[in-house]
């Protein structure tokens, strides 16, 4: 019969135990008071075993002898008692010294902007979540050039842990976009004494690639619409100066150079015009209108506005409209501006065809569409996606006979947006074009 033993501690103790009586100090009476306690049921069974054996008339010699033997064996088989030591609690966790590391990232992680601590010899000691979606995680404990590979950046992190002084510098990331940051390094001071050996630098990163981009487009802008309006004023300025000189007698040259400065004139008055519309759509272009419109009677009255052009480059306005209403959410006027010039570029541009098809969709459960399609030349594939940018000309030449100013697609880029819209392209070279507007 195999017996499980099971060694136990006793806690140091002054009061008397079960039975009475004071426990003894000395470790070997200890050790043998717990070995009987532990094998009582062993020394009960032989005890029984014994009384049984004088009970059917065995020898008491050989009984008392069998009975000593027993408990002599069940107590030198015991398991031994380990003595009772003093045992240091097991601490739950271990600290590490003393920091102010969570005090300085404690607001961190809650800014929108990327933001990296390091330590005195520039290792990553905290990153927010702002910085791992721009730059990708960085390792705890890896050296900053480990992440940005920036020449300017780096030496201006050098100087700061070196001179303990804020330093910032523009840098600009490629990939995964192009985007611009004013990067900026400075160390963190703390409130009265500066912990000893505890140094901690922040480099933050504020993304300015809007503020470069729309720099770029007022700069690009300008440029632009200077020469544009260059053009004609000089075509003035040369007509008046013939008119007041070689021609100042000649009323033929007269009356045919004053034709020519109106035209010129119209057409600066229609630059200043159109400019003057997309500077009044930039800014409400965060309010999207909330008015009703009927585009089935509005695109009629764009039709109606339309015959006599139509008529002069001998071209036929089609309307292809559904049986009842087709609202949308916009502005009537601004929705008015958006057809006129979509149509009347189909007229202009696809005079060849000599039919403009405009149509009118309007499913259930599906967005509103109108489309404007012309059978003219096309055009090509790769000026398709510039057709919206400002001044942007399949054909210089071809637009300014036309009379246009290059701004008409921007302006109905501007006023789509504004209305949530979306106006979609499709040209194919010598079978036309279509623009489709999908609310």
């Amino acid at each position: 019969m195999i017996h499980r033993y099971q060694a136990e501690f006793e806690e140091k103790s002054t009061s008397r135990d079960r039975e009475g009586q004071l426990e003894d100090k000395a470790p070997w009476t200890r050790s043998l008071r717990a070995r009987i306690r532990q094998e009582r049921p062993v020394l009960l069974v032989a005890l029984l075993i014994a009384l049984i054996a004088l009970a059917v008339g065995a020898n008491k010699w050989v009984v008392l002898g069998l009975l000593l033997l027993m408990i002599v064996t069940a107590l030198w088989h015991a398991v031994p008692i380990i003595p009772k030591t003093e045992l240091e609690p097991v601490p739950k966790t271990i600290e590490a010294p003393g920091t102010n590391l969570a005090e300085v990232t404690a607001t961190l992680a809650a800014l929108d902007i990327p933001v990296i601590v390091l330590s005195g010899d520039a290792s990553v000691l905290y990153q927010n979540l702002a910085a791992e979606k721009a730059f990708g995680e960085a390792p705890i404990g890896a050296h900053i050039s480990a992440r940005l590979r920036s020449p300017g950046v780096l030496d201006m992190i050098s100087e700061t842990i070196a001179t303990n002084a804020p330093n910032q510098i523009e840098h600009s990331e490629r990939l995964p976009s192009e985007r611009v940051y004013i990067v900026r390094s400075a160390p963190v001071r703390f409130e009265g004494q500066q912990p000893v050996n505890e140094r901690y630098f922040v480099v933050s990163f504020r993304d300015i690639s809007e503020v470069r981009r729309i720099d770029r487009m007022r700069s690009d802008f300008v440029a632009n619409a200077s020469h544009e309006l260059r053009t004609p004023l000089a075509s003035l300025r040369g007509f008046i100066e013939t008119i007041q000189g070689p021609a100042k007698n000649d009323a033929k040259a007269q009356e045919r150079f004053l034709g020519i400065m109106m035209d010129q004139a119209t057409r600066m008055s229609r630059l200043v015009d159109d400019l003057l519309s997309l500077s009044r759509l930039e800014l409400k272009s965060h309010i999207a209108p909330d008015e009703k419109v009927d585009l089935v009677p509005l695109l009629g009255h764009v039709r109606d506005s339309l015959v006599p052009l139509a008529n002069d480059v001998g071209v036929e306005i089609a309307l292809h409209l559904p049986q009842g209403e087709a609202e949308v959410l916009g502005d009537r006027d601004e929705l008015v501006q958006v057809f006129e010039n979509l149509i009347e570029n189909a007229c202009k541009y696809g005079q060849e065809g000599k039919t403009v098809d405009v149509f009118l969709k309007n499913g259930q459960g599906e967005p509103v569409e109108v489309t404007v399609v012309d059978k003219g030349p096309g055009i090509p594939a790769e000026h398709v996606p510039r057709l919206t940018e400002r001044f942007y000309r399949v054909s210089i030449e071809d637009s300014r006979s036309k009379k246009g100013t290059g701004l008409g697609l921007a302006i109905v880029k501007h006023i789509l947006t504004r209305h949530r819209a979306r106006l979609i392209v499709k040209s194919e070279v010598g079978k036309g074009t279509s623009f489709t507007v999908r609310f």
